[in-house]
């Protein structure tokens, strides 16, 4: 299913023009175990819902940004860069359903 996204930079645009980088999720301290290290590369919540993710404008101005994106419509509730984000979008567990 197709939708669109809004580049915080370059406004609507059909999601083809964007990159998935996965979901939003808090990095480890600065010398992590290898146990921990191992949860925040390759587990993910996945869940059927509300989540925020991780999406680069790869055919514009190539910008990292957030939004929350419902997984089960691809409806999304907004698009921000990192620094204008709202508060509550990066605490842990944001976006769950």
């Amino acid at each position: 299913m197709s939708f669109q996204l809004t580049c915080p930079n370059c406004g609507v645009r059909e999601v083809a023009d964007f990159a998935f980088g996965g979901e939003r999720s808090t990095r480890p301290a600065s010398a992590p175990t290898a146990r921990e290290l191992n949860t925040y590369v390759y587990f993910r919540r996945n869940v059927a819902g509300p989540q925020v993710e991780w999406w680069q404008h790869r055919s514009g101005c190539r910008a990292w940004f957030l939004a929350e994106r419902d997984t089960r419509t691809n409806a999304v509730a907004w698009t921000a860069l990192p620094a204008d984000a709202p508060a509550a979008a990066l605490e842990d567990g944001a976006g769950d359903a």
